[in-house]
């Protein structure tokens, strides 16, 4: 048999980098789409009505379905042991539904995201991998049109499938970062990279919601106006995948098995090793479990947002969305601005700096005054300012401290710890107001998870972390 030429060496010259890294922005442009537009605002509260009204018509069968879905509540809580849904066999209320499908969506991700990261940096395959992801979760995203009517468990299974899809495609994407930038060149990479996603999430949540606001003008029924949203959610992310999927290119790994199967064994082998060798890097791992705490901070402060919005300060929705809306538009400047300081004064320093301002974020809840508007998008606009620069420029820090060839490995770890910790804070929100009744207790007690994710980075040795990763340690870090 003969012996295969070894790979062509690949172009790495600056000219090169910069063509890739313009493909890697357009996929944060392509996937925010999903998040932005499915997750943050239409999906939740279109979905719940429909498990209602697949339960009315199980258990209420005497009520005209728009009376009963409109008053739902009334009617299971005045009948005992009715108004649910089956979900495999399990009685879910209507208004867990959509809940549920999140926690299962999380689950399935902390299970496959690492066997993921592993099979795309020992196959080397990370574009197969990463337009196979982004296809089957555009797709699944596409299928949310043709929920409609009671097919709740039809809206459930594409949820969770293109969420899966989503998280997968996020650590291939994520992993090409140290491959495709130079250590100095990280921080700025990454934060642009993280700005477009905004600002690609922020474009066509805009259309949408003049889509959504005008649906009775254009002659479409609401429903309808969410379903084409989320249809074009999916359009959106695979026509914008055609340009990442044409730029980026795969690096040359070790001898590999060939089949498929075998591929997978090998991929759970260096998974394991990946694991136990975790330990040799003691700082990485404190800043993985740095990060972990703030972050869980940060994505519990965005996730109860339009709660603390409606029930502390007794603001419409029309307020919510066109927060989120900003949000979106004034965080793409934020991430720019928060990477042009790293620059400045070093990217540790710039992310300490942004956990300050988070606490004063939360801090300022306890003052802002019922029904004033102004100071509520004061607040958003703050937020939008650090937002996407903590992120961006964490998983910048978290790119210099892993060993080469284990990129998609490690940063499976990274969005493991993302999404696997997020019940703290929902936990700690919770806990919150069965004590005190109050949203703005719950915001405060998020400064916890700032200030000791602020006194975990402050500990954590980068440039001595850098090196035992056998890293170049960058001039400002």
């Amino acid at each position: 048999m003969p012996v295969p030429a070894p790979p062509a060496a690949l172009d790495d010259s600056p000219a090169a980098r910069r063509r890739e890294q313009r493909g890697w922005y357009l996929y944060d442009w392509a996937n925010s789409a999903f998040y932005t537009t499915v997750i943050s605002v239409f999906l939740g509260p279109y979905i719940i009505p429909v498990a209602k009204t697949a339960a009315c018509a199980k258990d209420f069968p005497g009520v005209a379905a728009d009376r009963c879905v409109a008053d739902f509540d009334g009617l299971a809580a005045a009948s005992p042991g009715l108004g649910y849904v089956d979900v495999l066999g399990a009685d879910i209320r209507p208004a867990a539904f959509f809940g549920l499908m999140v926690t299962v969506a999380v689950f399935l991700q902390i299970v496959a995201l690492p066997i993921v990261g592993a099979l795309a940096d020992h196959t080397g395959r990370k574009r197969e991998l990463l337009g196979g992801f982004a296809y089957a979760g555009a797709l699944a995203t596409m299928g949310l049109y043709f929920v409609e009517g009671d097919r709740y468990m039809l809206g459930g299974v594409l949820f969770v499938l293109a969420n899966l899809a989503f998280g997968s495609s996020v650590v291939v994407y994520d992993s090409f970062l140290p491959q495709i930038s130079s250590p100095a060149e990280r921080d700025k990479v990454s934060s642009r990279g993280w700005a477009i996603g905004y600002l690609g999430g922020g474009v066509l949540l805009a259309l949408n919601l003049v889509l959504f606001l005008q649906h009775a003008s254009l002659g479409l029924s609401e429903g309808m106006a969410v379903r084409i949203s989320m249809l074009s959610a999916g359009l959106w992310w695979a026509a914008f995948t055609v340009f990442p999927l044409l730029r980026l290119r795969n690096r040359p790994v070790p001898a590999h098995e060939r089949t498929a199967l075998r591929s997978v064994g090998g991929s759970f082998r260096q998974l394991g090793r990946t694991l136990a060798e975790l330990r040799r890097y003691p700082l990485t791992l404190l800043f993985l479990v740095a990060y972990l705490v703030y972050n869980d901070g940060v994505q519990t402060v965005i996730g109860n947002s339009a709660a603390f919005a409606s029930e502390a300060l007794k603001l419409n929705q029309t307020v919510q969305i066109t927060a989120i809306l900003m949000v979106q538009f004034v965080a793409f400047f934020g991430a720019l601005l928060l990477g042009r300081l790293a620059r400045g004064f070093g990217t540790k320093r710039t992310v300490l700096a942004s956990l300050v301002v988070w606490t004063m974020i939360v801090a300022a809840a306890l003052f802002v005054a019922e029904g004033q508007e102004v100071q509520f998008y004061l607040m958003a606009f703050a937020i939008a300012i650090v937002l996407g620069g903590t992120q961006a420029l964490s998983r910048s820090l978290f790119s210099q401290v892993i060993p080469k060839g284990r990129e998609a490995e490690y940063f499976s770890l990274l969005q493991i710890s993302d999404k696997g910790s997020a019940f703290i804070g929902s936990l700690t929100v919770t806990i919150a107001l069965q004590l005190t009744n109050s949203y703005r207790i719950a915001m405060i007690s998020m400064i916890i998870f700032f200030v000791v994710g602020f006194v975990l980075l402050a500990l954590t040795n980068l440039p001595k972390a850098i090196r035992a990763a056998g890293n170049e340690v960058p001039e400002r870090i």
